[in-house]
Formats: C-alpha cells, structure tokens, sequence
C-alpha cells in the first residue's frame, strides 16, 4: 500500500477515469440499442413501404369499424398468440392512443386490433403530460403513427375524485395531487357548461382538451397535423356497451 499522497491521486484519477469510460460505454450501449430497436431501421426503410402507411382517415376507419365488430362480438383478433415471431423484428401501429389506466378499458380489445397494430399511453384519467408526449412523439417521427386517439370512458375515477376533491378542497396522498393538478382544467372548463350530468361533461372535455394539447404539441406533434401527415381525435368509451363515441 502507498502513503504518498501521489498514489492516492493516482488511484482517484484512475477510478474517475474509468467511471467515465464505463458510463460512456453505457450511453454508446443504449444508443445502440436504439438503433437496434428502431429508430435506424425506421429512417432507413422507405416510409411508404411501412405497412402503416396509410392515411390518418383510413387508420380511424379501421378504429371505428373495429370498435363496431368489438360491440357487436364478431371481433377477428381472437388469438393473440398468432403472427409472434413475425412482429419480433419491427412494429407498424397504425394507431397511438392515450387511454386511461383503468383495468375496464383495453384498447387492443375496443378496436378489434392485434399486438403490433395500436401504441398505447396509459396513465389515470387519459390526460397528456412531458412523458406520454415523447413516447407520442416516438411513435410519429418514428414509427409513422398516421392517427392519435385520446380515450376516455364512461364513470371515469380519476375525473370523478379530480372533481371530489376541488369541491370539497381535500388534499390526496403521495403523488396523486398530480392527477388532479393536471386533469383540473378540463373540469373548469366542464363546470362553464353547467351541463345535466356534470361527470359525462367533465370526461368529454377532458379528452378534447387533451386532443387540443396535442394538436398544438410542438415540434413534431403539430408539424405532423399541419402537414396533414396525422390526425388527433378524441372518443369515449362506454364500458357498459363496449362504444365509443367520437367527441
């Protein structure tokens, strides 16, 4: 062992030294795995040969008319199994959709679509925060997302206790005072309307403001929209009937 207060230096600089050159190894790491999983491979193919390039029209037709078989249970995607190995390599969602996190609401089933075919954001209450928007801005820079639904749904808790709480002006445990905080302007809003069921109202706008966030989502959400490359709609699911209308 050495006292001389070089060595200590030394070994100090060593072990800086080699902690950067194992969180740079890291980082190269991780972008390759970026490169690996997508984004390389999605600007090298040709856009028009993606299986998702279809127009924004086009993917909410798919939506509805599936959301229509779902209803009616004749749906086609009953096994999910089917076609693995095949969307091991690459994915064409043809739809992203911010949902709510409620256990009722499963968005594969709603729209009769199959794995690989929707990119799903779900938090409580179905609102668009700093994370949901970069995974949205993912899946339209990079994987061609043609439509964007934001989903909403019949009874919804978040949007019920958002509405509890500013009434009452209660306070919720933990993180959850952040739903509230960001689900709160769609309620003022609702309020001004001075509907007949103010829940049904506070959920209806709730997704169009969220539907409005995104339309004006710059830089890549709202250049997509001007561009005509991407649509943003906004639905409510009925749980009890499995519809959605569009709102």
């Amino acid at each position: 062992m050495c006292d001389d207060p070089r060595c200590t230096h030394a070994t100090t600089r060593f072990s800086l030294s080699r902690r950067t050159l194992l969180a740079a190894g890291a980082g190269s790491a991780l972008m390759g795995g970026f490169a690996a999983t997508g984004i390389a491979s999605a600007f090298a193919q040709d856009a028009a040969a993606r299986p998702n390039a279809i127009g924004p029209d086009e993917a909410l037709k798919r939506l509805v008319d599936g959301n229509a078989r779902y209803a009616g249970d004749t749906m086609q995607n009953r096994d999910f199994s089917a076609g693995r190995a095949a969307r091991a390599g690459a994915q064409y969602p043809i739809a992203g959709l911010v949902s709510c996190a409620d256990s009722r609401v499963a968005p594969e089933y709603a729209f009769d679509q199959g794995p690989g075919e929707l990119f799903v954001v779900r938090l409580a209450g179905n609102f668009v925060d700093d994370h949901g928007l970069a995974s949205l801005e993912y899946g339209v820079a990079v994987l061609g997302l043609p439509l964007i639904m934001v989903l909403g749904h019949s009874n919804c808790g978040a949007v019920a206790a958002t509405m509890k709480v500013l009434k009452e002006k209660t306070k919720l445990p933990g993180h959850m005072p952040l739903l509230i905080e960001a689900i709160k302007p769609a309620i003022d809003l609702a309020q001004k309307s001075k509907a007949e069921n103010p829940l049904d109202a506070a959920i209806a706008e709730n997704v169009r403001y969220n539907v409005r966030r995104l339309t004006e989502a710059k830089p890549i959400v709202a250049k997509a929209v001007a561009d005509g490359k991407v649509k943003v709609v906004g639905g409510v699911y009925d749980i009890a009937t499995g519809k959605v209308a569009m709102v």
